[in-house]
């Protein structure tokens, strides 16, 4: 062997050893695992730190860079599979072990064909007490007849929005045992309520609640249909105060996320905290009901048919920003805090149901121990004081392509007049200190509120209620 020759050897072993070292280092540091279906590799499946996205191999093996404040490892789970389910908590995440590297997943493919879901919508169930443990099993017994006729033909899960107990974390195993009642998946969202206030920091705020049901932000898949989970509680460390916020970390992440999903995608958006209550966002504002910085959220979702889904408000109200954007606020499990089947702005205790069918989507409200085709309430002549006149209607699901008729007589005579105003009902349970919970609860005004002038005195009167699908609800007026 030449000196020039032996000198490229030993360059040659030289590179060898660096590389070897270099590579059991890096391997040393980075996290890694595989994605399992039936002990077959899947891939293409997103998997996340909740700051970088990468997708399985051919082999369904991935590797992702350690980070130092990575809490977990986890899936967007693809369409037409599901994750291992643990009394209603997807089990799609692993909490990260400083001691390990290997993060393996294994899912199941769906039984049923995912293209055709129904999902659930509840918010603020906001326990306090088990009083408020004991109250709920009820409104769980509706939500479980009504999806009865579906599980069949249908994937069947819940959303829910947040606000699951009132400032009170220990109440988290009563409503998990409690809530496992319905037998079906339930993907949740952190609320401002389910934080934990006094740490030194934001980021001390949401980890009780991850202890319990995982990370506070991440996705899946339902057949064509994309869901975001999103935490918009930002904690600014004074008391119980918080904004509506979505910081940079999450908005990085959620960029990444959309990277996956085609344009023009049917895309749902859960948070607790509404984005806006009007179609104008509310410049140079940090207030309490709306996210400070939506306009963020709403650039990302340009291109895509999405929905956003809120609760926080204790209330229900629909806001249309345009042909592909759409807020569904909906209104609060526990009502008046426990002690009124009703919310504030009149709206009775229920949830919202969404059928999706491809990429078609139809929703309603659903009233908890009422028929199904109850979706508005009647007011009779005299129940309202600021138009004592009119009878009046509250149709708690409303948007503008709603259209609210009376009849007298059997005669129409025309739509009637939206207003702004408090519902009569929950103005009176307001009223009456010893029915509520607190003395600050007050009814809140709403803009879903019908009225009109009937012109002749003891006639019949009928108000005819069509939605935005044709659905055509009747009630007479007593």
């Amino acid at each position: 062997m030449t000196f020039y020759s032996m000198k490229k050897y030993i360059q040659y072993l030289f590179f060898i050893i660096v590389l070897g070292v270099h590579t059991c280092d890096s391997f040393g540091k980075d996290i890694y695992g595989k994605v399992l279906c039936e002990g077959k590799g899947l891939p293409g499946v997103v998997v996340t730190d909740g700051i970088d996205c990468t997708l399985t191999d051919g082999q369904g093996d991935y590797m992702l860079e350690k980070k130092r404040d990575t809490r977990f490892i986890y899936l967007t789970v693809p369409a037409g599979f599901v994750p291992a389910a643990e009394r209603t908590i997807p089990l799609f995440f692993q909490k990260v072990d400083v001691s390990r590297s290997e993060y393996n997943f294994e899912l199941k493919r769906n039984t049923r064909n995912d293209e055709k879901h129904l999902f659930l919508v509840q918010a603020d169930v906001q326990m306090t007490s088990e009083r408020d443990v004991k109250a709920y099993p009820r409104f769980l017994q509706d939500m479980h007849q009504f999806v009865e006729p579906y599980s069949k033909e249908w994937d069947v899960f819940g959303i829910d929005c947040g606000d699951i107990v009132g400032d009170t974390p220990s109440l988290y195993p009563s409503y998990i045992d409690t809530v496992a009642s319905l037998g079906f998946p339930v993907y949740r969202t952190i609320g401002n309520h389910d934080m934990t206030y006094g740490g030194r920091t934001f980021e001390y705020s949401y980890q009780t609640f991850e202890n319990y049901f995982g990370p506070t932000y991440y996705s899946f898949n339902k057949g064509k249909a994309h869901y975001i989970v999103l935490n918009n509680n930002f904690y600014v460390n004074r008391d119980y105060q918080y904004i509506g916020y979505i910081n940079e970390r999450t908005f990085a992440w959620m960029e990444q996320d959309l990277k996956y999903v085609p344009e023009g995608s049917l895309v749902f958006v859960i948070v607790h905290i509404p984005t806006s209550l009007t179609p104008e966002l509310k410049w140079n504002t940090l207030i309490q009901d709306e996210t400070s910085n939506a306009s963020g959220l709403y650039d990302l979702l340009k291109g895509y048919n999405a929905h956003i889904i809120s609760g926080h408000t204790h209330f229900n109200w629909n806001v249309c920003f345009n042909d592909s954007l759409m807020e569904h606020n909906t209104a609060a499990v526990c009502g008046i805090w426990w002690k009124a089947d009703i919310c504030m702005d009149g709206t009775p205790v229920g949830y919202g149901v969404y059928e999706v069918d491809g990429t078609d989507v139809k929703w309603r409200y659903k009233s908890a121990g009422y028929p199904d085709d109850y979706q508005f309430r009647t007011y009779p002549i005299g129940s309202c004081d600021d138009y004592p006149l009119d009878i009046i209607a509250n149709v708690w699901n409303w948007d503008y392509l709603w259209k609210v008729e009376w009849y007298e007589d059997g005669k129409r005579r025309g739509e009637m007049s939206r207003f702004t105003g408090y519902d009569p009902e929950a103005k009176a349970i307001c009223a009456d200190k010893e029915r509520v919970e607190y003395d600050w609860i007050s009814p809140v005004k709403t803009e879903h509120l019908f009225r009109a002038t009937p012109k002749k005195a003891g006639a019949h009167i009928e108000v005819r209620v069509t939605d935005r699908f044709g659905r055509v609800y009747k009630q007479r007026v007593q």
